[in-house]
């Protein structure tokens, strides 16, 4: 049995233009694999502690060195890399706020982001630890930033879950969502054909 990791960000919850589409691409890939599990998680809703020096410090402490506060950042920590170990396929609802990513998504990356547990140091340089796993990036702006100097998003996404050994990634766009009613219609039209695409593709190899 296959399992999906959802992860919304959009401060204005299921309204947000993202999470749309992470639910629309979720409801045809449960067509594509019924009775497949999804673990759904809402970073702005239930949002990660950002970082500290001293949940750091508790992440490489060794249990019995820890401080009740350290530990509770371990076992936060724990739980979401949990999820992430157990999914096969990870689905990101990606809004763009200020050219970057959401701030509580800065800090979910922050807390899953550990040596030794989703990423490792060796000789030849860092080795990501959570392979074998599929990630789709719902990626929604209001202007548009393909090709432009400012989208640095997609890059720095792309380059945070490889670092994790998630190579397999693909991304659906959809921008120019503040640009008039038009542009907006022809950018949810456009994310709907490629997520119908992605999903038809899946239907033909299940």
């Amino acid at each position: 049995m296959k399992t999906l990791l959802k992860l919304n960000s959009s401060i204005f919850g299921e309204n947000g233009a993202s999470s749309r589409l992470t639910d629309a691409f979720v409801g045809r890939w449960l067509a594509a694999h019924p009775g497949a599990r999804v673990i759904e998680r809402n970073l702005a809703t239930d949002p990660v502690p950002h970082l500290t020096a001293d949940a750091f410090a508790g992440f490489n402490a060794q249990p019995g060195e820890r401080s009740p506060a350290q530990q509770a950042a371990v076992e936060v920590s724990d739980a979401l890399i949990d999820e992430l170990e157990r999914a096969d396929v990870v689905v990101l609802g990606l809004p763009m706020y200020n050219f970057g990513v959401p701030s509580a998504l800065k800090a979910y990356f922050d807390y899953i982001g550990r040596a030794g547990k989703t990423f490792r140091y060796t000789e030849s340089g860092p080795e990501g630890l959570l392979t074998d796993k599929q990630a789709y990036i719902f990626a929604t702006r209001g202007g548009i930033y393909d090709g432009a100097p400012s989208e640095t998003e997609t890059s720095y996404v792309r380059q945070f879950l490889s670092f994790l050994g998630i190579t397999n990634i693909e991304f659906v766009y959809a921008e120019g969502l503040a640009l008039g009613d038009a542009a907006r219609a022809v950018a949810f039209e456009s994310a709907a054909r490629t997520i119908e695409q992605l999903t038809d593709a899946l239907q033909r190899v299940a």
